[in-house]
């Protein structure tokens, strides 16, 4: 009898535990928060990607890449394939091009999230680093930009044990990069279930090259969006759970100091920043409990915030666009370029709005 009180003791308060963390897992993810429509002129879908365009980023010559086709743990079912594409902000059209990939490469297998371009300062070659998650594992793709037959040559495929759940990136570099890690656990359960319930800061940034990789930051609930500023002196990381931008110094040996972090009101995704400003824009998810809970009844909003003056003693945090997903359902990405502003998603499609 002693051994079922026991037992049954336990249990109670196992159940109770768990109660708490998930109550707790829904105010990380802003369950509650119902949205007030702010929408911008003129958006227009963009099209091709109509499986989302998960990252965006854009570089010099308002040349555009997207990843699109992102099958991602715990969201929407999809059996879309990952393709890159290309979308000259110059053309009136506004029409994003797939690009021709290497027939060395495994086309089936393909699933890109986080994105980041570098332009080799000696010679202009523009290279494209594409996190892949082949059957869930985590890896860099590192390609070269060819433009005139708008294709990419894949130079090599990069692992390590510390690149386990990679999201995004940033390159520093030719073959050097900081990147995220969204989770601490590896196996799909553990991430997936008991990760997000025990919501403890267990993510980490990675800095990655030929010569060394270490882990540079720690202390994440959800290290997600990273970018670098115009002057290459800080490294700005969205912590996803924690509902923060943070702004570390980068040191001559690659390390990153902890500098300050922002309030943003919401589960920021990736991060673009401004080379002409400064600013930083989020494309962010409103209620993340609607995008795991996924009901096209009741679809999970987007957002788009610009952080101004990130650096002052007043970061100035507007919200620039917000939808109740009747529209646009998961935002990831919100980019910038000559009073235009792309919004793109995870899985749902993508947007070209007027931002004046």
């Amino acid at each position: 009898m002693g051994k079922l009180v026991c037992i049954s003791v336990v249990i109670a308060a196992l159940s109770a535990l768990v109660g708490e963390r998930i109550v707790n897992f829904r105010k990380r993810t802003l369950a509650t928060r119902e949205l007030v429509q702010n929408h911008l002129p003129n958006c227009v879908e963009l099209k091709n990607l109509e499986n989302g365009a998960e990252d965006i980023t854009i570089f010099g010559n308002g040349l555009a890449f997207i990843s699109s086709g992102l099958r991602y743990p715990g969201m929407s079912a999809s059996d879309a394939k990952g393709k890159i594409f290309t979308l000259d902000l110059t053309d009136s059209r506004m029409k994003p091009v797939e690009l021709r990939m290497p027939r060395n490469f495994d086309l089936e297998s393909f699933n890109p999230h986080g994105i980041s371009v570098y332009t080799d300062p000696s010679d202009d070659t523009v290279y494209l680093f594409v996190v892949n998650h082949p059957e869930h594992k985590s890896q860099v793709e590192l390609f070269k930009y060819a433009e005139d037959d708008r294709s990419l040559e894949h130079l090599k495929t990069i692992k390590h044990e510390l690149l386990h759940s990679v999201n995004d990136l940033v390159a520093v570099g030719m073959d050097s990069f900081y990147a995220t890690n969204d989770h601490y656990f590896t196996h799909e359960i553990l991430k997936g279930l008991v990760e997000p319930v025990l919501a403890q800061p267990w993510s980490n940034v990675v800095y990655y090259s030929p010569e060394g990789v270490k882990v540079v930051s720690e202390g994440y609930y959800f290290a997600n969006g990273i970018n670098i500023s115009p002057d290459r002196r800080h490294i700005y990381v969205a912590d996803l759970l924690d509902h923060k931008v943070h702004v570390l110094e980068l040191k001559e040996d690659n390390a990153l100091v902890p500098v300050k972090s922002v309030a943003v009101g919401s589960l920021c995704d990736n991060i673009e920043v401004e080379p002409e400003t400064g600013d930083l824009w989020l494309g962010c998810h409103p209620n993340a409990w609607k995008l795991l809970m996924y009901n096209p009844k009741s679809p999970a909003g987007s957002e788009v915030i610009k952080i101004q003056n990130i650096h002052s003693d007043e970061p100035v945090v507007t919200q620039v666009y917000a939808d109740d997903g009747q529209v646009l359902i998961g935002s990831s990405v919100a980019a910038p370029y000559g009073g235009k502003l792309l919004i793109g998603t995870v899985f749902h499609k993508a947007l070209c709005c007027d931002l004046n």
